[in-house]
């Protein structure tokens, strides 16, 4: 039987301007990980023990070094993984940060772009990346969750 598993997180790192939202795409290395120059979001396990909010603040410390000043839960996303058998459950989140700074990036990343929605949308890897940029924008349009911050701000 196939086993449904809440397993990863993916966490999109935005900044908020004057001009709009730049968010953080990271462009995966040449050699030795998975899916090689594909770009997409901070992205990870949760470990054992780890509620998936924990999981997403240790992803973007880990794979950028930045500092989140405001975490959201935006969605879940379904996805099957055929080597195993199983449907892993993508825990999404929208992680706000102070200032776009350069990330420290880990050896799983070979470079790094802060674009605007539109493009960040068109860059990603992932239909369901695209996906989950739609619902950010829609969400956070003004900045915050509006009238749903109560229910989706986590940090």
């Amino acid at each position: 039987m196939t086993e449904l598993r809440v397993g990863v997180v993916d966490v999109y790192v935005v900044h908020h301007t004057e001009q709009g939202k730049r968010v953080l795409v990271l462009q995966r290395a040449a050699h030795g990980t998975r899916c090689p120059l594909a770009w997409e979001t901070v992205h990870g396990r949760i470990e054992a023990g780890e509620r998936p909010e924990q999981a997403a603040l240790r992803e973007v410390a880990e794979e950028t070094g930045l500092t989140v000043e405001r975490l959201y839960n935006v969605t879940t996303q379904a996805f099957y993984l055929h080597s195993v058998g199983v449907v892993q459950l993508a825990v999404v989140f929208c992680a706000f940060v102070a200032v776009p700074l350069a990330p420290t990036l880990g050896p799983e990343h070979g470079t790094f772009a802060w674009l605007d929605l539109a493009t960040a949308r068109a860059r990603m890897s992932w239909p369901r990346e695209r996906e989950a940029l739609d619902h950010i924008a829609h969400l956070f349009a003004a900045g915050d969750a509006g009238p749903l911050e109560d229910v989706l701000r986590v940090l």
